[in-house]
């Protein structure tokens, strides 16, 4: 008996995959530290993120900001060690089996597509920083391109941070304060204020808000 498809829906999916995971000493303990940030990330989320094959892994959200929230979450738990890329699309989602949650549709196909493009634009010197990228199914929204002008400038300003920043970065990112994260890295909280200006954390923190609030 043929089973019963379910009803599409619009919604946000998520691609991510290691970059240069083959490259990895022990791909074990990098599956491993990759799983445990995905658990981070699966409160919000329609169908949490899980591995599929390889080191690729994928998820659904109800909205584009709470996918693109996703995303630099999982790249501030597992970086700088392990890089991940992202491609997030929106679009039509169809469960084709319910019992085995195989999906298909035009989001999934957008969210293809936008790994692919991050891909590519990694091997051009001027775009290497890029690392995540939206697309949509065709006449879906109107955003896409200020969604990724917004993405590409994060993007580049999250690549040139160095491991003391995204620490901290990622300590702001949870509400953690200056004086807190100033004890924890054994600096004063004057230098994590000056740190957080010359590198842009503050704004990346605020352009994080923006993104999270997109429908």
């Amino acid at each position: 008996m043929a089973r019963v498809k379910a009803l599409p829906s619009l919604c946000a999916t998520l691609i991510g995959d290691v970059v240069g995971s083959r490259r990895a000493s022990d791909r074990a303990a990098l599956h491993r530290r990759v799983a445990a940030a995905l658990r981070q990330v699966d409160s919000d989320a329609l169908e949490p993120p899980a591995f599929t094959v390889g080191d690729e892994f994928q998820g659904s959200y109800p909205t584009v900001g709470a996918a693109i929230d996703a995303a630099l979450t999982l790249r501030l738990a597992v970086g700088p060690e392990i890089d991940v890329r992202f491609g997030i699309g929106w679009g039509q989602v169809t469960i084709l089996d319910p019992e085995t949650r195989i999906q298909d549709g035009p989001g999934w196909w957008a969210a293809r597509e936008a790994i692919q493009q991050t891909a590519r634009a990694q091997r051009q010197p001027g775009l290497a920083l890029i690392r995540t990228t939206f697309a949509a199914a065709e006449g879906t929204r109107t955003d896409v391109a200020a969604v990724n002008a917004a993405l590409i400038c994060r993007d580049h300003l999250l690549g040139s941070l160095d491991e003391r920043s995204l620490r901290i970065l990622e300590g702001l990112m949870t509400g953690r304060t200056k004086k807190e994260l100033a004890a924890g890295e054994g600096i004063s909280p004057s230098a994590v204020s000056q740190r957080a200006a010359r590198d842009g954390l503050d704004l990346i923190v605020l352009a994080s808000q923006y993104l999270r609030s997109l429908p």
